[in-house]
């Protein structure tokens, strides 16, 4: 209630006007960021749309993984690269092994030692994944570099569907795509099947009107003399570096076709949201570089997707506490009622494991978005807005007793 006196006297409105703006404006964001800027995204294709030329390319290929204490999948994730299709001299494999204490590192050596299509880069220290990205690039000759996570099996055809968009001079950089495996094995393996799957048709919407900035983490490429050696403390390489390609006056592409499969429960994980809510928070400081000189289609993009993700959990807060003060109005009282509901089934949807699985995409929707205020809470009681990842992967894991 005071925040809307605060408002309703601020813009000189009548108090009950106050409340309904803030009622349908919360309302509207939510609708917008999940509902209506995809169809926009939809519709501006068929206005515009740049044209990019692709062929069939066998440029050299450096296949790099930064790795920390992965010995569980390494093994599988050096096999799935060596199967791949692409010819056996024009690529080769580098794991930088991050200061690992399991046998990470034993086990590519023990590959490195029969083929010279894999390669290890040991450090001794653990600095945390973009500090070891940053010291292995430069060891590295070929034309692209191609960076995927230790536990992300690719499809066999993927980096030839990634490198047929380095054929057009403008695109510095492609990404692949998530695909959710084992799905029915992890709690909330189909809801993230479905969320990849919503995300993945915006990033190919936004890449068809030149405004995709960022790229999935399990399998991007870029142009290898076009790294741009990120700062260490980087949450989000996966946005940072496309994104400073893109300033270059590159293109970043977007190819469905380039699949990276992952279990469900990789993907899943309260801390995983928060992280990735932080680097959210991280990837608004780079809005800067699209106001000059001024790229309106990426800073659209950027605004919508990214900017307007983390006001919802804010507007979802407003909208049913406000809500509240109108309850004895008809319509504003089935609006509450709606919101109660859906806060009801996802609260039991944490409790159970609902069937049919969409009665849980309450509970998942709630988790995603309540990242935000987990985030907001370790920001402040660490009195840093961008905490490290290492901070973020200890969020609510008790301390070690020594």
């Amino acid at each position: 209630m005071c925040l809307a006196n605060s408002i309703a006297f601020g813009l000189g409105l009548p108090e009950h006007a106050m409340i309904k703006l803030l009622i349908w404006g919360s309302a509207g964001l939510i609708v917008y960021v999940y509902f209506i800027y995809p169809l926009l995204l939809w519709l501006l294709q068929f206005c515009f749309r740049p044209s990019f030329r692709t062929e069939s390319i066998e440029p050299t290929v450096s296949l790099l993984v930064a790795a920390y204490n992965e010995a569980a999948v390494i093994e599988a994730k050096i096999q799935n690269t060596l199967n791949l299709n692409y010819p056996a001299q024009k690529l080769e494999m580098v794991v930088a092994c991050d200061g690992s204490t399991d046998a990470t590192a034993h086990v590519v050596r023990s590959f490195a030692e029969t083929t010279s299509r894999v390669r290890l880069l040991e450090f001794s220290k653990n600095r945390g994944k973009v500090a070891t990205l940053n010291e292995a690039v430069p060891h590295l000759s070929s034309q692209i570099v191609v960076f995927s996570d230790a536990s992300s099996m690719l499809a066999p055809d993927s980096l030839r569907h990634l490198v047929r968009h380095f054929a057009d001079p403008r695109v510095g950089g492609v990404s692949g795509v998530y695909r959710v495996l084992k799905k029915d094995q992890a709690s909330l393996g189909a809801q993230e099947d479905l969320y990849w799957k919503y995300e993945t048709f915006l990033k190919v919407q936004e890449a068809k009107l030149g405004g995709f900035t960022g790229a999935h983490g399990s399998l991007y490429a870029i142009r290898r003399r076009e790294y741009p050696f990120p700062a260490t403390n980087t949450i989000n390489d996966d946005f940072v570096i496309p994104i400073r390609i893109q300033q270059h006056g590159y293109r970043i592409a977007y190819e469905p076709q380039a699949v990276a499969y992952e279990e469900a429960q990789e993907m899943e994980g309260f801390v995983r949201r928060v992280r990735i809510t932080a680097g959210n928070i991280e990837q608004l400081s780079e809005i800067k570089s699209l106001l000059w000189p001024l790229r309106p289609i990426p800073l659209f993009c950027l605004l919508s997707h990214k900017a307007g993700r983390l006001l919802v959990p804010l507007a979802m807060v407003v909208l049913v506490m406000i809500n509240a003060i109108l309850w004895r109005e008809p319509l504003y009282k089935w609006l509450l009622l709606g919101q109660l509901l859906f806060y009801a089934l996802a609260a039991l949807g944490r409790l159970v494991r609902l069937r049919p699985a969409f009665l849980r995409l309450p509970y998942y929707f709630c988790m995603i978005n309540s990242a935000f205020f987990a985030w907001a809470y370790h920001a402040l009681r660490i009195g840093r807005l961008i905490p490290s990842r290492v901070e973020l992967d200890r969020l609510g894991n008790p301390p070690s007793i020594s």
